[in-house]
């Protein structure tokens, strides 16, 4: 293999990973909501 093969792709890996997490930091968070009947009699 050639030198700085493993460098490279390991220096690629790391950049696309704190791009990754650097997104999923700014996504909304999903919560789950309880949905309730209007009359509470039902």
């Amino acid at each position: 293999m050639a030198d700085g093969y493993l460098e490279k792709h390991q220096e690629t890996y790391e950049s696309r990973k704190e791009a990754w997490l650097r997104k999923k930091k700014h996504l909304p968070k999903l919560t789950k909501r309880i949905e309730r009947p209007d009359d509470e009699a039902l």
